[in-house]
C-alpha cells in the first residue's frame, strides 16, 4: 500500500493569522468557504482550530464519496491538522506570510492508498482531482478574507 498525497497552494491578499483564524473557524467561516464537494458538514466539538471534531462527507468523483470524521489540531503556529477518524486521511493547512499584507496558504492531504490496479489510478488520479477541489476553496476562502 502506498501513501498518496495532493498538495495545493494559493497566495492571498491577507496578513498570515486573519487567513489561519479564517481556517480554524469551523463554526462561521469553513462551512461557506466549502465546495460543493462536501456535504452534510456539522461541527460537533469545539469549533475554533484545536479540539473541534467537524464531520463532512467529500464526494471526490461521482462514485467516491468518503464519510470524513475529522479531530482537529493545531501542532504548531499557523498549522492545522484534520485527522480523519474513519480512515488513514490526514489533512494540514499551513499558513504563512508572503509579504506585505500577504499570505501563503498550503493543504497536504496523505492517505494509504489502495493495492493493485485501482491504487495505480488511485495515485494517478486522486491527487489531480483532490487538488482541483482544494484550490476551488482556497479560492473561496481568499474571497472570503479579501473582502
Amino acid at each position: 500500500m502506498a501513501q498518496v498525497e495532493a498538495t495545493t497552494e494559493r497566495i492571498i491578499a491577507a496578513d498570515a493569522d486573519t487567513v489561519f483564524d479564517a481556517l480554524a473557524d469551523y463554526k462561521d467561516v469553513r462551512g461557506k468557504v466549502l465546495t460543493g464537494h462536501f456535504s452534510e458538514y456539522e461541527v460537533r466539538e469545539g469549533g475554533d482550530g484545536e479540539g473541534t471534531l467537524v464531520h463532512w462527507k467529500l464526494q471526490a468523483t461521482s462514485k467516491r464519496v468518503r464519510d470524513c470524521l475529522l479531530e482537529v489540531s493545531e501542532p504548531t503556529d499557523g498549522q492545522l491538522v484534520e485527522k480523519d477518524r474513519n480512515s488513514s486521511m490526514v489533512t494540514t493547512w499551513t499558513v504563512t506570510p508572503a509579504g506585505e499584507g500577504k499570505s501563503k496558504a498550503v493543504v497536504t492531504t496523505v492517505w494509504d492508498g489502495a493495492g493493485g490496479i485501482g491504487g495505480f489510478f488511485e495515485r494517478t488520479f486522486a491527487p489531480k482531482g483532490l487538488g482541483r477541489i482544494y484550490d476551488e476553496l482556497l479560492q473561496n476562502l481568499a474571497a472570503e478574507v479579501e473582502k
